[in-house]
């Protein structure tokens, strides 16, 4: 092996371990910060945004003498507030996770030093020390097993801390080094493994210890995080610590999205943008001109003097000529109407989807009482996206279905046994361990054939032998970790096993119920107790399942010195490998069986044996050590072991498990597809076992047609398409009501097909099809080809998808799409640490996107065309002002409320409204799925709306600019008093609107929008009472007057009649399916509960 590839540890010296390289020491940090560094990456990961950059410059802008229009303070205060806001929030959770590095730190583990353990800190451990854990404690790094407690080397591990899994899982200690006394003698050696990976299952390794080379693997390391259970102590090596353990490897958050909203609301700020170059550009053209008109006055022109005439010799003032002055202007413009460009909205929009993630995460409709699990909100910046969702794609095992196997059925010989399953009900239920001398219980219910339990006490009939092969096979050719646990009786044991797969745990549960329980494990041997016989057998090696091959094996070697491999898999990996020169009659029965026992919705696994002969044996032992040393390639290497053995098989039968669906899974799917969502099933399971389980779950339907692709050649493929696309269009044409495009039709594709789609110009026509369906279920596909399909969609469409699975393997499906879902279930915690959302169960994707999506849509959508109208009224009222003033930018609105008018004035209503508000209730929401469709058309939010809203803002600021300017025409009234009207009457006036557009109330929303006048009142005088600002008790001039009152009540109503007048007659004439079913949550449906919705047809697909 060559070691510029391989890390080099030296057991129990870490001196010369780390002499050449320095690894890693065990000091961790996940906090972002430190003190000097705090300041100038906060403000640098803050400047990323475009829009923070633009106030930037216009707060130094008007720092120069030139262009300040505002106070060079006043001018960085919104910029400052909003982030310092985001610096203290940021500071705040770099500061816990600055705590929780520290205590992780300092934490003290048993350090072999000078030969006797000592305590020393986690962050002071280095590679090469061998370290004692203790039961219950946790793992400070990741270490290679030398010895445990356990005579035989086992020990058993909990890893929820690093991937969530609750199940014990087996660690074992090479006998080379368990047998030696550690703590007493000496010990030396070498050990030569992989580089860190982030891959939590994979390590490859190989020791040399006392002239011997000893492979490593997967089951010989323990990973930082881990707990010991079970087990009173372990002795092990550091191989990984601090940043390149697997733990720290994988310490990543969840993908970084941005949802639709925002990306569509980018591009109404660039059109602000526009109308903010052209308003100051309109100034600048109109300054330039009125220069031009009043030339001959400049020499003694306010503002404009050419001329000093204060000293002796006459000369220039502060006239830098026209074209200066017409850029100055255009420079100080972008500076008055800076607000234009909503600042305050990225704050905003912050706070709201914190508490929309709030309410969510607290919604006791989404809490599982199974799991004890609460929904999670892990990526609060897509809230609203989930008010979008037109495609959802779905893994079946473990998010339809509940995970959790139950043995119904096998065929053994070519002969059913199906009894138990036809009789579940009659009492066959068994849970005490048959046979056994020693009283054992299972803690998972079988129910047991009685023909097939009677079959399996005979050893010398070939079907007798048969069935005891076919039970050693299940009870052994898996991982499973069989753990004692004491009962209330203390002559009963009870046996709980502990397994990653839960396939396996039902196959070795039914295979206990038989008599035939496994009872010890270590990585040399395993016991079985047979009817009351214990009989150890040797595992000579595994093969562990893999998607390639889709089968497991174990070698076993017999006490009378026979050896046998015995195989389990899926039956399109296995009948291939079958010896079929012996009982063909028998794999035509089992075929049979597993066809019928996948049809009922079954998953199914085939198995079988060979006995290996000396020769056959011994190549086999001398490939697999070769293979199981090796560093580079070791994978394929095994694969290709396990290949020259697995074949010549003798078939032995197959088995039936039931998964059942989830509680609500039928009428959540049923409650999608109302909502006009396509969803898509994808699974690795059989054809027959998807389609069965599709009907279940009300996927597929009896009236529906069905369109089978599965082809092995990219020909057939092409072929089977346009055959399917041509059978479509005649039954559009057959079908004349059919609308959108879709057909009572399912598409079911198979993984074979997908190879030779997926990435072709197949796809193209795939998409054509599935676009056509109503259903598409995908059998047998590999994760990556999950990620595909969703690929395929994103990339062809415009509507939103989301993915939902519960596995590792739908870990890349998830992160593909626009929102990734993570179902809390029996495969761990992978998908919940990938997806933006978790939740316990598929039925409560219903209430998330029906009632939380569409509230979050409707309130983002409106906070964000209210944020562009309140900023966009206030800039326009001050160009209105600015075309009095002879374009000089001069404004009668005090710099103080200019900024405060965003920041204070209007902000804290739309914050309360975007959390707090509901256009429906959750009962309307979830009576009518067909409501959903209003975020998947954009109802709430689009161009027009947008422009309609900038229409409207345009009448608005003439009303509230022009009635005080010609009510005061004329008057003695200074220009900072009418400023003071002009701010309160706007303040008034957007809070007014906003209160028009209030669908429920709440009190916190009142105290806003109220709370918000009064406090614009209250700042205007507290403004007008400090004598250094321009307008020194202007408000009080004003305010005595009869007038002003009137102004602001005139102002208000004449500004937002045009808009309630278009409220009223768009309810009375053309109103929405929000509108008629709020009218029915209101005032009832005299129709009996019949409500008519406006039948609005999806857009064409492209």
């Amino acid at each position: 092996m060559n070691d510029d590839g391989a890390r080099i540890i030296y057991i129990n010296d870490p001196e010369k371990t780390n002499e050449r390289f320095e690894f890693a020491g065990n000091y961790i940090r996940t906090s972002k910060y430190t003190f000097f560094t705090f300041l100038p990456r906060n403000l640098f990961e803050q400047f990323h945004r475009v829009a923070y950059i633009y106030f930037l410059v216009i707060a130094i802008l008007n720092q120069l003498p030139q262009l300040a229009v505002f106070g060079r303070g006043a001018s960085v205060m919104p910029l400052a507030f909003v982030l310092l806001v985001t610096a203290i929030k940021d500071a705040f959770e770099d500061y816990r996770r600055y705590r929780s590095d520290k205590i992780e730190n300092n934490r003290l583990a048993w350090v072999l030093v000078n030969d006797e353990f000592q305590q020393v800190k986690w962050k002071h451990i280095r590679v090469g020390q061998i370290i004692k854990v203790f039961s219950n404690d946790t793992l400070p790094c990741d270490m290679v097993l030398l010895s445990t407690s356990d005579p035989t080397g086992v020990a058993y591990v909990q890893t929820t801390n690093l991937d969530g899994e609750s199940s014990l899982k087996t660690r074992y200690a090479r006998q080379e080094t368990q047998m030696k006394n550690i703590e007493r003698d000496k010990i030396s050696g070498l050990i030569k493994c992989e580089e860190p990976h982030r891959f939590i299952y994979g390590f490859q390794g190989n020791m040399e210890i006392d002239g011997k080379r000893v492979s490593l693997g997967p089951l010989n390391i323990m990973l930082r995080g881990c707990q010991l259970k079970n087990t009173d102590w372990v002795l092990g090596i550091v191989v990984y610590a601090g940043f390149e353990t697997k733990a720290m490897l994988n310490n990543s958050g969840a993908p970084s999205k941005r949802s639709r909203l925002e990306t569509r609301m980018n591009q109404e700020i660039i059109f602000l943008s526009v109308c903010l170059v052209a308003l100051c550009t309109i100034v600048s053209i109109c300054h330039g001109i009125w220069l031009v008109l009043h030339k001959d006055g400049f020499v003694l022109m306010q503002f404009y003097r050419k001329e000093d005439y204060s000293k002796p010799r006459v000369q220039n003032y502060k006239f830098y000529s026209w074209g200066l002055e017409i850029l100055f202007v255009f420079l100080m413009a972008i500076i008055v109407f800076q607000i234009m460009i909503p600042i305050s909205l990225y704050i905003s929009m912050e706070l709201v989807r914190a508490g929309q993630a709030f309410y969510m995460n607290q919604d006791k409709n989404m809490f599982d009482e199974v799991s004890n699990s609460r929904f999670q909100c892990r990526a609060m910046n897509i809230n609203e996206d989930l008010g979008q969702i037109k495609y959802v794609f779905s893994d079946k095992t473990g998010t339809l279905t509940e995970n959790k196997m139950e043995f119904r059925c096998a065929s053994i010989a070519g002969r059913d046994y199906s009894s138990a399953e036809e009789n579940s009900e009659d009492g066959l239920s068994r849970y005490p361990v048959q046979g056994s001398k020693q009283p054992f219980r299972l803690k998972m219910k079988v129910n047991v054939d009685p023909e097939l339990s009677r079959l399996s006490q005979y050893r010398n009939s070939d079907e007798g032998r048969c069935v005891q092969d076919f039970f050693i096979a299940l009870a052994a050719c898996n991982t499973i970790v069989p753990v004692t646990v004491d009962t209330p009786d203390s002559s009963v044991k009870l046996i709980d096993y502990q397994g990653e797969s839960p396939d396996e745990q039902a196959l070795a549960y039914a295979a206990a119920a038989y008599g035939f329980a496994l009872v010890e494990r270590t990585s040399g041997h395993l016991v079985i107790d047979i009817h009351g016989d214990r009989i150890r057998f040797d595992v000579l090696g595994l093969h562990e399942f893999d998607s390639d091959r889709k089968r497991m094996s174990v070698v076993l070697g017999y006490p009378d010195k026979t050896v046998k491999v015995f195989v389990k898999g899926a039956d399109t990996s296995m009948f291939s490998i079958m010896d079929r020169s012996q009982g063909s009659s028998m794999l035509a029965s089992t075929a049979e069986h597993v066809h019928l026992y996948a049809s009922k919705g079954l998953r199914t696994l085939v198995v079988g044996v060979h006995e290996l002969s000396s020769y056959e044996f011994e190549h086999w032992q001398s490939s697999y050590q070769a293979a199981s040393i090796a560093l580079v390639g070791r994978a394929a290497l095994l694969r290709r072991v396990a290949n020259n053995i697995e074949h010549n098989l003798c078939i032995l039968g197959a088995s039936g498990i039931e998964d059942k669906l989830q509680q609500g899974v039928p009428q959540a799917i049923d409650c999608l597809r109302t909502a006009g969502i396509k969803v898509l099933v994808l699974t690795g399971d059989k054809p027959e076992t998807a389609i069965s389980i599709g009907y279940s779950c009300k996927l597929l339907t009896s009236d529906m047609s069905q369109l089978v692709i599965n082809s092995n050649s990219k020909d057939s493929c092409r072929k089977s398409i346009i055959d399917a696309l041509a059978m479509l269009k005649k039954l559009a044409t057959d079908s004349p009501d059919t609308q959108g495009g879709d057909v009572q039709v399912a598409l079911i594709v198979d993984g074979t097909s997908l190879v030779h789609i997926l990435d072709t110009e197949l796809e193209d026509d795939l998409f054509r099809l599935s676009s056509m369906c109503s259903v598409v279920l995908c059998c047998r596909v590999a994760p990556m080809q999950k990620s595909g399909i969703v690929a395929m969609i994103k990339k062809r469409t415009d509507d939103m998808t989301l993915a939902i699975g519960d596995g590792a393997n739908d870990v890349s499906m998830i992160q593909m799409a626009d929102v990734g879902v993570g179902i809390s279930g029996q495969e761990g915690r992978q998908a919940v640490m990938a997806s933006d959302f978790s939740m316990g169960q598929f039925r409560f994707l219903v209430p998330l996107l029906l009632v939380h999506g569409h509230w979050n849509y409707q309130r983002m959508s409106y906070m964000i065309l209210f944020n562009f109208y309140r900023n966009a009224v206030f800039v326009l009222i001050l160009f209105w002002y600015v075309l009095f003033t002879g374009f000089t930018l001069t404004t009668a609105i005090t710099e103080w409320s200019s900024l405060l008018y965003s920041v204070l004035y209007t902000s804290f209503p739309t914050i309360f409204v975007g959390i707090l508000d509901k256009d429906l209730s959750r009962k309307s929401l979830m009576k009518q799925p067909q409501l959903y469709g209003v975020g998947q058309r954009e109802e709430n939010y689009n161009r027009t709306l947008f422009w309609l809203t900038m229409i409207d803002t345009l009448w608005q600021s003439l009303a509230a600019f022009f009635l005080p300017f010609i009510a005061y025409w004329g008057s003695a009234i200074d220009s900072s008093s009418l400023g003071d009207l002009w701010v309160i009457a706007a303040v008034i006036m957007v809070n007014i609107n906003l209160a028009m557009d209030v669908h429920r109330w709440h009190w916190a929303i009142h105290s806003a929008i109220w709370g918000s006048i009064i406090a614009t009142f209250v700042c205007v005088m507290i403004i007008d009472i400090v004598p250094s600002m321009p307008g020194y008790w202007a408000f009080f001039h004003v305010a005595k007057t009869e007038l002003f009152w009137v102004c602001l009540a005139i102002v208000t109503v004449a500004a937002l009649i045009p808009r309630f007048v278009a409220k009223v007659c768009i309810q009375l004439f053309w109103p929405s399916d929000i509108q008629i079913a709020r009218e029915v949550e209101k005032f009832g449906n005299p129709l009996e509960n019949q409500v008519e919705m406006i039948e609005i047809l999806d857009p064409p697909r492209r």
